[in-house]
């Protein structure tokens, strides 16, 4: 599979993960956005991809549903598909292009089940309909970052058998980090991974990370997002960030190889 890099003849696509709390956040959106404009202009190809968890709570919530997780991966039975989707690849997805636009981007809202970017299946039955991808064809996304767009992707599959699956937005920002060979980071509203005492560790490697999941230093969400960024890094050989869109300014920071946040080293 042929890589940006050499088609485009430019720095490597920088993936940014959002989480979900910053779609509540207005002036942290506003921030990141006239960042990643910024970094747009010097021609650094950036693709940004969400999830939306207090979006999906809200609206289970005025639909009379109950949100269940299990080792921190919602649960989605079939019932609930609709109505995450809508608050996924729907609501969010348009939230974060209304602010890219506000800010001077230029940016296209699609989903993981564009353009055959991934194949995607059935993670665990116990989980219902979440999915697990894998990336397939880049030929959409090489597409639209020759532009100089911004693909601002939504976390929701579609499977071979049309099923439509809620994907983990830090396991859909793996795949998509693998697709197109990019940097990744992992944006929260947490400046890193903290150790015990509250204070940001700057960097860590599997064994580290076994030993701070052993003793729940690393428990739920977070363990989610460390182990994509493990799966990342390991598997690309390169460091993979995790930091915090509170701080939208380092992102300039890391666009010029510099560390910020908690390094997952491979």
């Amino acid at each position: 599979m042929a890589t940006l890099n050499t088609e485009l003849n430019t720095k490597p696509v920088m993936v940014l993960k959002v989480g979900g709390a910053l779609l509540q956040c207005e002036m942290g959106m506003a921030r990141l956005m006239e960042t990643a404009a910024k970094i747009l202009a010097d021609g650094q190809p950036l693709i940004m991809v969400h999830g939306g968890g207090c979006l999906v709570d809200e609206q289970l919530k005025a639909n009379n549903m109950v949100t269940e997780k299990l080792d921190g991966l919602r649960i989605t039975p079939a019932e609930q598909v609709p109505v995450i989707v809508g608050a996924l690849a729907g609501t969010s997805n348009k939230i974060l292009q209304a602010a890219a636009i506000k800010a001077g981007i230029t940016c296209l809202g699609m989903s993981l089940a564009d353009a055959d970017m991934m194949t995607a299946s059935i993670k665990d039955p116990q989980l219902g309909f979440v999915g697990e991808v894998e990336p397939n064809d880049a030929s959409y996304l090489e597409f639209v970052l020759a532009k100089g767009w911004m693909p601002i992707v939504s976390s929701i599959a579609i499977s071979s058998q049309g099923e439509m699956l809620n994907v983990n937005a830090d396991q859909a920002a793996t795949a998509l980090a693998k697709l197109v060979a990019g940097n990744l980071v992992l944006l929260s509203d947490v400046s890193g991974v903290l150790d015990g005492k509250g204070q940001l560790i700057s960097s860590l490697n599997r064994k580290e990370i076994n030993e701070l999941t052993k003793i729940g230093v690393i428990e739920k969400g977070m363990k989610v997002k460390v182990e994509a960024a493990l799966d990342v890094a390991e598997s690309m050989g390169q460091a993979v960030q995790i930091a915090s869109w509170r701080h939208a300014e380092q992102l300039i920071a890391l666009s010029n190889g510099e560390a910020v946040g908690t390094q997952i080293q491979p």
